[in-house]
């Protein structure tokens, strides 16, 4: 069995990213794309707020430029998903082949919750349903939007998108919100945000883009006109194959103190173990921050 340098799992921005910076090295990552190879970013259809691209740049664009940079330096790519994986000895199970490497960097990102309801996946990615508003929130100026949720995330999200929108609605299935209290306070507060309470989302509806939404209240069904629709229930990390090796809090994110696991020669990257922003560019610094960890790990 071979032994690898590098091996970064994931081949989201955080991954790719890593790569770049460890093929540079001359460490010949080898990368695991996973389930969705590219990340969330494949299916954002324009980025604006990505440096460097004034008129913003395709999600699929940017993530293909960026695994054919890293294969310019010499990085390579395995198809397949992680199955086991012992972080201590730095053994993969990888879909039938058995991996061992020196140094690890775990990108395995997240996926946002869904509500599995009718016209969600056809409206997916620029058509209408998001689930960022620091993202996707300028598309909307001037524009009646909803929020789904009715926790931190919602609040922020809601709150946000009024500097762009004309009206935001903020629907929850509840009578009260579950956000903190000074967000909850800010959202009650703010004249351009209504919240519609015990109210369910029941399906997304449009031709081409959202045009309304179907809604469910313990009285009534009706519709609802809406430009866009913005879910905020949550994310949930890829981290199932490291249960119990890393530490983790209650949603299942990585622990970590920066890039470092506490594991040696193990870094993490991305949002797997960023629950806070989220972002392309602060994946991508992350990255950064693990490859050059992970090479001085190596030296």
């Amino acid at each position: 069995m071979n032994v690898e340098n590098l091996v970064i799992i994931g081949s989201g921005c955080a991954g790719l990213t890593a790569a770049i910076y460890a093929a540079r090295a001359d460490l010949a990552p080898l990368i695991i794309e996973g389930q969705q190879p590219g990340g969330q970013l494949i299916q954002t259809t324009n980025i604006e707020n990505f440096p460097g691209f004034p008129d913003g740049v395709n999600g699929f664009d940017l993530v293909s430029n960026m695994r054919t940079q890293t294969e310019k330096f010499g990085a390579r790519f395995r198809s397949g998903v992680v199955e086991s994986i012992d972080l201590k000895k730095k053994i993969i199970d990888c879909e039938g082949d058995r991996i061992e490497s020196r140094a690890i960097i775990i990108a395995t990102g997240a996926v946002p919750r869904r509500l599995n309801i009718p016209g969600e996946e056809k409206f997916w990615g620029g058509k209408g349903v998001s689930t960022c508003a620091t993202c996707d929130g300028a598309f909307y100026r001037n524009k009646v939007v909803a929020v789904i949720g009715g926790g931190d995330s919602a609040c922020e999200e809601a709150h946000f998108l009024t500097r762009f929108c004309l009206k935001v609605y903020l629907i929850h299935r509840r009578n009260q919100l579950r956000a903190s209290k000074i967000m909850a306070d800010r959202v009650l507060s703010n004249p351009r945000i209504e919240v519609l309470w015990n109210t369910i989302l029941l399906e997304i509806c449009g031709k081409e883009k959202v045009t309304h939404l179907y809604l469910k209240t313990q009285d009534n069904e009706y519709d609802l006109s809406f430009d866009g629709v913005f879910l905020a229930i949550g994310h949930m990390p890829n981290t199932k194959v490291f249960e119990n090796q890393v530490e983790c809090d209650s949603e299942g994110y990585i622990l970590a103190n920066g890039i470092t696991t506490g594991i040696p020669g193990v870094f993490v990257a991305g949002d797997c173990c960023d629950r806070h922003y989220r972002q392309a560019i602060t994946a991508a610094g992350m990255g950064a921050a693990a490859a050059i960890a992970a090479e001085r790990y190596l030296s």
